[in-house]
């Protein structure tokens, strides 16, 4: 299977990291093709509504932009994985401009699956997050749910919770 991580984490051996790290690793075991784009390394801009993509653009973003890179794994994946530390109750700045921007695409024509990694500080401050990933991906895109697995203080990078990463990915 075709995955692509979005880690919108702007810290490369943070817990995000970790969790994408984790399972990267028991995918990989697996014979999966994984990509891991770490967004907040890539120059990115936030959607401009400017509609080129529905109208003239026929599919494409105006905008030329390391996006550019991100859509053609994008159009090839058939699960996505979306990371991000929690950042006020929701994703990264980052990460939110690349969701964004899959708008161009409408709805990935081999997109199935979805799975969403989330680590903080503390507990109950998902739920921005987890509404946006149920919404516009599950729901939206009609995506079935691997899961949700998320992390506070102490679990994060925790053997356990890596783990059960890798066994995840493993049993894909």
């Amino acid at each position: 299977m075709n995955i692509l991580v979005l880690n919108g984490s702007p810290r490369a051996n943070g817990n995000t990291a970790a969790m994408v790290k984790a399972f990267v690793e028991g995918a990989g075991e697996n014979g999966h093709a994984i990509t891991v784009v770490d967004v907040c390394k890539k120059k990115i801009a936030g959607c401009l509504a400017c509609e080129y993509c529905h109208t003239k653009g026929k599919g494409q973003c105006i905008q030329k932009d390391d996006m550019q890179e991100v859509y053609p794994v994008l159009d090839k994946a058939e699960m996505i994985v979306l990371a991000s530390p929690i950042y006020y109750h929701s994703f990264t700045g980052q990460l939110q401009c690349a969701i964004n921007r899959i708008y161009a695409l409408d709805k990935p024509k081999n997109l199935k699956k979805a799975a969403l990694f989330l680590s903080s500080g503390s507990d109950d401050v998902y739920g921005g997050a987890i509404y946006e990933y149920q919404n516009s991906f599950l729901n939206y895109l009609k995506l079935e749910d691997m899961g949700i697995f998320k992390a506070f203080g102490k679990q994060n990078q925790s053997a356990e919770l890596l783990s059960s990463l890798r066994e995840f990915g493993r049993n894909l």
